[in-house]
């Protein structure tokens, strides 16, 4: 799975998950918690596409909190 940072301002969404051609795309204006939050969100639809969009939110926010709490950060270079 290819994450590739795109402005997604014409599609309307902070990320897409685009499953048979193996990559995901992430608003490349997101930053912090709303990116990291995006990533996770778009993770799960790639784990189970049968999972519903209430599904992946749940189990996204359950992850983002945990991980968030315990320091998980993306640092750029």
């Amino acid at each position: 799975m290819k994450v590739v940072d795109k402005k997604l301002g014409r599609e309307m969404a902070m990320g897409i998950c685009f499953i048979v051609e193996g990559r995901i795309e992430i608003d490349a204006r997101l930053k912090g918690k709303t990116r990291f939050r995006t990533l996770l969100h778009e993770i799960y639809h790639e784990i189970n596409p049968s999972f519903s969009e209430s599904q992946v939110l749940k189990a996204e926010r359950i992850m983002i909190d945990i991980l968030w709490e315990q320091g998980y950060r993306r640092v750029d270079l």
